[in-house]
């Protein structure tokens, strides 16, 4: 199963990486991280697809995605 690593320190709060996330799994805190912004945060691994799409989308590379091996495509359906 993919993981997904969010940087809460790096991260502005700009939601590129919650408006392209295709499983809606990505949503901004309720606190503030260390720069005053509300930072993303994962809220239900398990439907995570390992697309990498939230880190590519990322201006701040505040997002890692580990695959562990495993590639996943992604289908529109």
């Amino acid at each position: 199963m993919p993981s997904v690593i969010i940087d809460k320190n790096h991260c502005k709060g700009c939601e590129l990486c919650v408006k392209a996330c295709p499983q809606q799994i990505l949503q901004m805190s309720k606190t503030i991280g260390v720069k005053g912004y509300f930072y993303a945060e994962l809220f239900d691994s398990s439907r995570c697809i390992g697309c990498k799409l939230c880190a590519v989308t990322c201006p701040d590379v505040a997002i890692e995605v580990v695959t562990h091996g495993t590639s996943f495509v992604l289908y529109d359906y």
